[in-house]
């Protein structure tokens, strides 16, 4: 999800959006031309796991746009109501299905380039088998050494992963 989406009316008249500094300093905001509603542009929350058995990660092939066929942590947006640590959980049930408890924080991160604030936690898997849900096209475990850098899908997942390995792992950190 990119900054620039183009959302072309506003939520509550359905006036047309212009981008326009609604103060000086800030950047452009959509404003409303009809009621001068400000339609702010806001971030986006993916919770993430990086679950360790036996000294190897679990990481998923994607199935689903982006990046599909590359592999990730598990991973996803966050649904109001919910914790972060609770959405992290939800999403390795869903997509590696395995019951977890969530550990410490690995890393926040975000990029100029996308609206997408990603929260990654250590997790410990307390139920299941890994195995690849709809959204995966397959699940392995990776050994550090083993990680297929060249082959992950978004640059917080080599951040997180590489923030891992650097505490956990620093033989075999990458940089």
């Amino acid at each position: 999800m990119h900054r620039n989406e183009n959302y072309r009316f506003c939520p509550l008249c359905g006036g047309a959006l212009e981008k326009k500094r609604v103060k000086e300093g800030e950047p452009e905001r959509l404003q409303c031309s009809e009621c001068s509603y400000v339609f702010y542009i806001d971030p986006k929350i993916a919770a993430c796991t990086i679950i360790d058995i036996d000294g190897r990660i679990v990481m998923l092939k994607r199935a689903i746009p982006p990046s599909v066929g590359k592999w990730v942590i598990p991973g996803g947006f966050m649904d109001v109501g919910e914790t972060v640590p609770a959405a992290a959980a939800r999403e390795a049930r869903e997509e590696v299905g395995l019951e977890v408890a969530i550990g410490s924080l690995v890393g926040v991160y975000s990029y100029p380039e996308t609206s997408v604030v990603i929260i990654v936690y250590e997790a410990e898997a307390k139920e299941g088998l890994p195995r690849a849900a709809d959204e995966a096209l397959a699940v392995d475990l990776f050994r550090p050494l083993e990680i297929p850098w060249d082959d992950i899908a978004f640059s917080s997942t080599v951040d997180a992963l590489k923030d891992y390995l650097a505490k956990h792992d620093p033989e075999t950190a990458t940089e």
